[in-house]
């Protein structure tokens, strides 16, 4: 008989949620019972990851600085700055509880090449597996716009994907999200469960604070991500770390009470967490959980390499197909250039693009489509734009003549593009060689059959 399933849990704490916007001093009493919960959550068995943002308003800190720089260089000098700061508070709260901690630094580089983002991958698992807890930022001194993941929700969400996780906490300075701003409208609801997403009716103004980069429309975003991957996604106020665990116990128990196959339902008394943090009494049944939005998971997730394609990989250009072309590539196929109505951007081969499904018939000598749809997914591409352009539109027996060479019979391979729209892109099982994930992809395997 199998015991309870231990769950692997993301937590993001925006800067707000570590230093004071004002003073930039740290909040010692939030960071503590963040500790206090995650180091609970790992001692019941559940693997932790904590997402941090804070190293430049620590070195506001440190330097004695009023205000956030505007000067990129001056900004990342400051994040080097606190970003060790940082780290060695983090370090020193988990000490005291004898519990190790890792320090990850990324930026969008770091993962862009497959194998590196594996390695990355290897390297969360191999420190939850030794009972570490990864502490991840991203690396503020090396980023710029072009290699940056532009902010910490995004990078929660990615890194929430990468290790696989059960939920992602959104943690930040309101209970949840409301249909209107409650802070100018006092009949303002709750929006406590989200399904739907492109259906959410929220205010999402809240533009974020001076010392950070996100903000409730980032959240939003994250969330997207997140939950294509199959994570549920929560927002909930960082003031009280304690719900992380109420709400956790609060979701597992609904998804126990579901019919079997219906969700990923653990057995009757899943997360059984101690109740020795004063704030929780976790035991008892949560029949009101602390208040939340909850985002549902996709039941047919994003997983592994094709969560890489689409997330992991920042376009450089844009390729826009017919109808008929996307409808071979729901059916298996490659990419062919008779497919390709038109190329946007300069981008090289073996780059990410976009994808773009153009609706009605385009003169041959139009660059940009009038009639393109919205983008369906990505790829990565055998040819250059330059290239594309010139045998757009041709069989893939007429590339040799154009070019003078032929890499490849197609654009792009099937196995190296990505749907967004899951009911276009479930595969069958195939061997994806060192890839973790085998069961629940959710891109068609190129040449499965």
């Amino acid at each position: 008989m199998k015991g309870p399933r231990h769950l692997t849990i993301v937590i993001k704490l925006g800067t707000t949620s570590i230093v004071d916007e004002k003073t930039h001093e740290p909040l010692l009493s939030i960071l503590s019972l963040i500790v206090e919960t995650a180091v609970k959550l790992h001692k019941d068995g559940h693997k932790v990851v904590i997402v941090s943002s804070g190293a430049i308003g620590v070195g506001l800190r440190r330097m004695d600085m009023e205000k956030r720089p505007k000067h990129l260089p001056r900004s990342q000098a400051l994040a080097a700055i606190g970003q060790c700061r940082l780290i060695s508070l983090w370090d020193s709260l988990f000490h005291h509880l004898q519990q190790p901690v890792a320090q990850i630094l990324l930026t969008r580089n770091d993962i862009a090449d497959r194998t590196q983002y594996l390695n990355a991958q290897n390297t969360f698992a191999e420190l939850l597996n030794m009972g570490v807890i990864p502490i991840v930022n991203e690396n503020d001194t090396l980023a710029v716009s072009e290699i940056k993941f532009g902010d910490n929700d995004t990078l929660s969400a990615i890194t929430a994907a990468m290790v696989q996780a059960d939920y992602l906490f959104l943690m930040t300075d309101v209970d949840c999200l409301y249909d209107k701003n409650p802070r100018t409208n006092p009949d303002a609801q709750a929006v406590e469960v989200v399904e739907d997403i492109d259906a959410l009716a929220a205010d999402v103004s809240s533009a974020g604070s001076p010392l950070g980069t996100g903000g409730m429309s980032t959240k939003i975003v994250a969330a997207r991500l997140a939950t294509s991957a199959g994570v549920t996604t929560v927002i909930t106020r960082s003031s009280n770390p304690g719900n992380i665990a109420k709400i956790v116990q609060y979701t597992q128990s609904t998804k126990v009470s579901t019919p079997p196959g219906a969700s990923l339902a653990l057995p009757q008394g899943e997360v059984h967490l101690s109740s020795s943090i004063s704030s929780l009494d976790l035991n008892e049944v949560i029949s009101h959980p602390p208040l939340h939005t909850r985002f549902i998971p996709d039941p047919h997730p994003i997983r592994d390499r094709y969560f890489w394609l689409l997330h992991g990989l920042a376009p450089h250009g844009t390729i826009y197909i017919d109808e008929g072309a996307f409808d071979a590539l729901a059916n298996k196929a490659g990419l062919l250039p008779v497919g390709v109505v038109a190329v946007d951007g300069a981008f090289a081969q073996q780059e990410a693009v976009r994808l773009v499904v153009v609706r009605r018939a385009t003169p041959p000598e139009s660059a940009h489509p009038p009639f393109a749809g919205p983008e369906v997914g990505r790829a990565l591409v055998n040819y250059s734009a330059a290239e594309i352009s010139r045998i757009r539109g041709l069989r893939s027996a007429d590339i040799q003549g154009v070019l003078g060479y032929a890499d490849s019979d197609y654009v792009a391979l099937r196995e190296n593009i990505s749907f967004f729209k899951r009911d276009r892109s479930r595969p069958p099982s195939t061997d994806m060689g060192k890839e973790r994930e085998k069961t629940r992809e959710v891109e068609l395997d190129a040449g499965a059959s």
